[in-house]
């Protein structure tokens, strides 16, 4: 399980005094927790994943508009600490075999013309394994 793993790597990175590292950690843990509560029972790991996936989401959104207001600084911050937290994200799909999943979803349907149906299926084929506005750019650019 993925909480297994961070409680372990927050031990190395306190042992290594690697303080980037250690606030990530810190913060996903947190974050599994508060998932953890919420569902008052344990993660599996489909769902700890889910959280490490919102966790990134936040990086990114945050460097974008560190990006934006020209914050260099607290840019890198955020991309370090998302670097991190891709550790534990599955491998990504490149363009091309997403593409193959777009084009199986698409010859599979009878009404091509809705977006978030189409979006939705390759979603599930992809299990995690790329992004839902990557996706969604190529549905687009193939509709």
């Amino acid at each position: 399980m993925i909480s297994d793993t961070i409680q372990k790597q927050i031990t190395d990175a306190l042992k290594a005094k690697d303080e980037t590292r250690l606030i990530a950690l810190r913060m996903l843990s947190t974050a599994l927790s508060y998932a953890r509560i919420d569902k008052m029972s344990d993660l599996n790991e489909e769902e700890e994943l889910t959280v490490v996936k919102k966790e990134a989401k936040k990086r990114k959104d945050a460097i974008e508009i560190y990006d934006k207001a020209n914050q260099k600084e607290r840019a890198e911050k955020e991309r370090a600490e998302l670097k991190i937290l891709e550790e534990y994200l599955p491998k990504q799909m490149d363009d091309e075999q997403l593409s193959k999943i777009i084009d199986e979803v698409l010859s599979g349907m009878d009404d091509k013309s809705n977006m978030g149906r189409v979006i939705g299926e390759v979603m599930k084929k992809t299990r995690g394994q790329a992004e839902g506005k990557r996706v969604s750019e190529l549905v687009k650019s193939k509709s």
